[in-house]
């Protein structure tokens, strides 16, 4: 045999030997048999999930649910022209909110959308609405808003409850932090019950801290438990540099929900009220009352003025008594005038509380039927 016709049979044999190997891995994927190369490939090509820890796969779903309920929220301004003949919309600012209602309510911060001359809503789609505010409540630093958006494009959020919260469990956070569109941190409860004020100055109790990163732009979004189930909305941090530091607070659902409600049916917050005026803090200080609000007067046929409560009081010789001053609501200490409003918005109008007052020196309970107030 030459040595053209050994090298052809060598090639021969090779392209034989391919081919049958071929038609091996072919009729094996159509046999349903694999090679162990194939059976590797095959599962990187199955899906991510197949590689992913339980708690790993738990937390993309979670967040591939919940992320379509999360919107940015542009803040825009009008800008006028040197000479008042020409305007144009600039942002002044953004911040993060969530769906709501299948009706087109948005919750964010007050502090996201104040001073704009109008909002827009956008989606992760990158459809983009243009927002009507339906009601604000800037001592909790709350909002409601309100697009045309079809119910079958709109994706509420589960909603859980403050109850049952305790320090160590999971905590997530989603929103849009320096702009960047719909980001997830993860962290845990940190803290209950902690304290923070408002842009009015007015503190807001029972907040959420929480460790999962909260940045400039999450203001509005959800913290969500580990169910997906909504459990406050990411307001503040605590930093120099403000960015995050592991100490972010939330409000809790709970007020969330009461304060959301109310200003959905009402456009504003419908406060239970006593039915009194009372002195400031610095005025009670100065009238030497170290504990409590002071009763400067009561309305007429309120359910104060039912129960009795006493304001200041003329005597003879042109002396006043002072008032009755307010040191509980219900199992509510109160010694101050922010104890006193946190205290009564736990109720609502027509409910009936249990007020201890010092008079004369001795403390005694009364019932007062609480009434409704803007």
């Amino acid at each position: 045999m030459s040595k053209w016709k050994v090298r052809i049979a060598l090639a021969g044999g090779l392209l034989l030997s391919f081919a049958i190997l071929l038609g091996d891995v072919v009729l094996g994927v159509f046999s349903g048999k694999r090679e162990p190369q194939a059976v590797s490939a095959g599962m990187r090509s199955a899906g991510a999930d197949s590689l992913l820890r339980p708690e790993e796969a738990h937390l993309v779903k979670l967040f591939e649910k919940a992320s379509r309920s999360v919107v940015f929220i542009t803040n825009t301004a009008v800008r006028r022209g040197f000479f008042f003949d020409t305007s144009k919309e600039v942002a002044q600012g953004s911040g993060s909110g969530f769906v709501w209602d299948k009706k087109g309510h948005v919750v964010t911060n007050y502090h996201v959308i104040a001073g704009a001359d109008s909002v827009i809503v956008s989606f992760d789609s990158k459809t983009s609405y243009r927002a009507r505010v339906v009601g604000v409540a800037a001592d909790k630093d709350l909002a409601v808003l309100k697009i045309d958006a079809s119910a079958d494009s709109l994706y509420p959020l589960s909603i859980g409850t403050s109850n049952s919260l305790k320090v160590g469990m999971m905590a997530l956070a989603i929103g849009n932090p320096f702009g960047l569109d719909r980001s997830l941190s993860k962290g845990i409860i940190s803290a209950l019950g902690r304290e923070f004020r408002s842009l009015t100055g007015r503190t807001i109790t029972s907040a959420i801290q929480t460790d999962a990163a909260i940045n400039p732009g999450n203001s509005g979004g959800p913290l969500l438990d580990s169910g997906g189930r909504l459990i406050g909305v990411n307001t503040t941090i605590i930093s120099g540099s403000r960015s995050s530091s592991g100490v972010g607070f939330a409000i809790p659902v709970n007020t969330v929900r009461r304060v959301v409600e109310q200003l959905i049916r009402f456009g504003k917050v419908v406060r239970p009220t006593l039915g009194v005026y009372n002195f400031s803090d610095e005025q009670a200080r100065y009238l030497d009352v170290e504990r409590g609000v002071v009763i400067r007067n009561v309305v007429k046929e309120s359910g104060a003025a039912v129960a009795g409560l006493r304001g200041v009081r003329e005597l003879r010789n042109r002396r006043f008594a002072l008032g009755d001053v307010i040191v509980g609501i219900a199992e509510d200490a109160v010694d101050d005038e922010d104890d006193l409003l946190n205290a009564l918005e736990k109720f609502k109008a027509g409910d009936k509380v249990k007020v201890s007052i010092l008079r004369d020196g001795k403390e005694k309970t009364v019932t007062v039927k609480l009434q409704g107030a803007e």
